[in-house]
């Protein structure tokens, strides 16, 4: 259990850099696939540059507690983090996009951080 533990736990963090890099360098069709397409340009442009540092900066603090600290501080930091996806399917649906998109990438996605969390406590 330690492996599954410690890979879903790194995957979700390299998953967060890809995230991140993905909303600073591609914005439009980062901000499509998250289910909300957004204009690049204009003040949106400054909108995902924030999502792209958020999700990057949680991957790296992710990676480090990890590395430094042990699974348990990784625990906390995840359990605490899966608000952010149930907040991002909050936003999908209040802001036009489609349940599909909602549930099956955000909602989800707070379901395996949390999963990931749970292991890593038993850990």
């Amino acid at each position: 259990m330690t492996v599954t533990a410690y890979t879903l736990a790194v995957v979700l963090n390299l998953f967060c850099l890809f995230l991140g890099y993905r909303f600073l360098f591609q914005p439009a069709s980062a901000a499509t696939g998250y289910g909300v397409p957004a204009d690049a340009g204009g003040d949106a442009a400054a909108y995902l540059t924030v999502k792209g540092v958020r999700d990057g900066t949680l991957g790296v603090v992710g990676l480090a507690l990890l590395a430094f600290a042990g699974a348990r501080p990784e625990a906390w930091f995840m359990l605490c983090v899966a608000l952010v996806p149930l907040a991002d399917t909050l936003i999908v649906l209040r802001h036009g996009g489609t349940k599909a998109v909602a549930f099956g990438i955000h909602f989800a996605t707070a379901i395996v951080v949390l999963i990931s969390a749970g292991l890593l406590f038993a850990v």
